[in-house]
């Protein structure tokens, strides 16, 4: 009787446990849990991992090139931007005074007629600030173009058809020639002008409907709407760098950073190769700056007594453009130290001469990088271990000729991006910049349709907007 006893107790003991292990198979699979994953039961777990990677639309591998070696196209390049996404830009007729007068430009019109006559540009280092003036002239052209798919941007006669609103104010411009008092003068025109631009655009319905949230900006020398940014900050401000911006009026996720225009002329027929560009280093420009500039002066006392390096002060003045140029192009690298702000057209004169650049500027922002991977023509060095005794100079000259003939091979198939020319074509600096701007109207309509989710009740949409005049937490 007692044998029968245990083994009925037995019995309902192994019963009662197949029961439990069964119910929480089932609700494991329920839930969609992988089963014994912990336990590394599961064949080849690591090959089903890398599937997953693999099936994905991100790679985890931030420094994978998105271009093969010998076989890049620039399509290729920007194989996660889609380049034919036109924008349509409502541009405002602001009075020439605002921008093509500032030039010298005398006409009877609001715009030039750019079919007959373009006017030009200031000249020197204006040019390198002078991104106003291409991405004007780019939706002038719009509107006789013969074909319009070709381009990244179109400018649309109503406001209400835009995705964007440009403001065409040259910024820039207005700052380089018009900041000095002219006699009789209590203010500059530089300052009048903002003070204009502000009393015009909190007039426009455009503006009030958004708040300028939809509205392009241009304000690419650091120094440029001093007066009237904190007042603009909610449009977005197409900038060289952040470096004279708090925070909660510029930064990346609402902003643009768009190139310098070079100032050295393009390396049209570039044969050079390894051997045939004899320093290994070079710098030339301002050495003794302000801020995060100070760092210049270290290297020049660092690099200077190195037999293959070339760093020396150096200006527009007395042919240093034209001793840039050359310098550059018998370089296999060059300098870009951080100056005064984050950023110096340094950089893209370094890429007009197909010189591997070296970026020493811990707080730089370059433009395109959502797109492009800048780690493959260039290369970015700490300035903790750039200040290092024979740091920089020892890791130059560890790299050797195969991964700088790589990174010249990428310098030859990107430098289009940083080209600035009228006609535009397509991928170059104007049409870079137009597709940085698509890029940004998905998340501009969505903080836009947000802003309106009370407007129907006793709560005016104006007063919504309006609790966005200042920038939070600004100091």
């Amino acid at each position: 009787m007692g044998l029968i006893t245990h083994k009925s107790l037995f019995c309902f003991f192994f019963f009662t446990s197949v029961l439990f292990i069964l119910s929480w198979f089932f609700v494991l699979r329920s839930t969609g849990r992988p089963l014994f994953v912990d336990f590394g039961i599961l064949p080849n777990f690591g090959l089903l991992a890398n599937a997953d990677i693999e099936n994905s639309d991100e790679s985890p591998y931030t420094n994978v090139s998105i271009v093969e070696e010998g076989g890049g196209t620039q399509n290729q390049i920007l194989s996660k931007c889609d380049s034919k996404k036109q924008v349509k830009v409502f541009m405002y007729d602001l009075p020439p005074e605002f921008h093509f007068e500032l030039l010298g430009w005398k006409g009877k019109s609001i715009w030039p007629d750019i079919r007959s006559e373009v006017p030009d540009y200031a000249d020197g280092l204006n040019l390198q600030h002078s991104i106003e003036y291409w991405l004007t002239l780019d939706l002038l052209n719009s509107e006789f173009a013969e074909n319009l798919s070709e381009k990244s941007a179109i400018r649309v006669s109503n406001s209400s058809e835009a995705d964007v609103v440009f403001v065409p104010f040259f910024s820039s411009i207005s700052f380089n020639r018009y900041s000095k008092l002219k006699p009789n003068q209590k203010r500059s025109t530089n300052v009048l002008l903002q003070e204009k631009l502000v009393n015009f655009l909190m007039a426009q319905e455009e503006w009030k409907r958004s708040r300028g949230r939809d509205h392009i900006i241009l304000a690419h020398h650091p120094n440029s709407l001093l007066d009237a940014r904190m007042k603009l900050w909610p449009a977005i401000f197409i900038l060289a760098d952040f470096g004279r911006y708090p925070p909660t009026v510029a930064n990346v996720e609402k902003d643009i950073i768009a190139p310098y225009r070079h100032v050295v002329g393009s390396y049209v027929h570039d044969s050079s190769d390894f051997d045939s560009r004899p320093t290994l280093l070079y710098f030339q420009g301002a050495i003794y700056r302000k801020d995060g500039g100070i760092i210049r002066q270290e290297l020049f006392y660092m690099l200077k007594d190195e037999k293959d390096v070339h760093f020396s002060f150096g200006s527009i003045e007395k042919h240093g453009i034209s001793q840039a140029t050359q310098g550059m192009r018998f370089s296999k690298f060059c300098l870009n130290i951080a100056g005064d702000t984050p950023s110096s057209n340094r950089l893209f004169d370094a890429i007009a001469s197909h010189c591997v650049p070296v970026i020493i500027s811990d707080e730089i922002e370059l433009p395109y990088e959502d797109v492009l991977n800048y780690s493959e023509f260039c290369i970015f060095v700490r300035t903790s271990d750039a200040l290092k005794d024979k740091f920089l100079i020892n890791l130059m000259r560890n790299i050797g000729k195969e991964e700088w003939t790589r990174m010249w091979r990428r310098l030859k198939e990107v430098e289009i991006f940083y080209e600035y020319q009228y006609p535009s074509k397509e991928n170059d600096a104007v049409q870079m910049i137009w597709q940085a701007v698509s890029r940004k109207v998905p998340a501009i309509k969505m903080k836009l349709n947000k802003a309106r989710r009370f407007s129907p009740t006793n709560v005016s949409r104006e007063n919504l907007l309006l609790s966005a005049s200042l920038p939070r937490n600004f100091g």
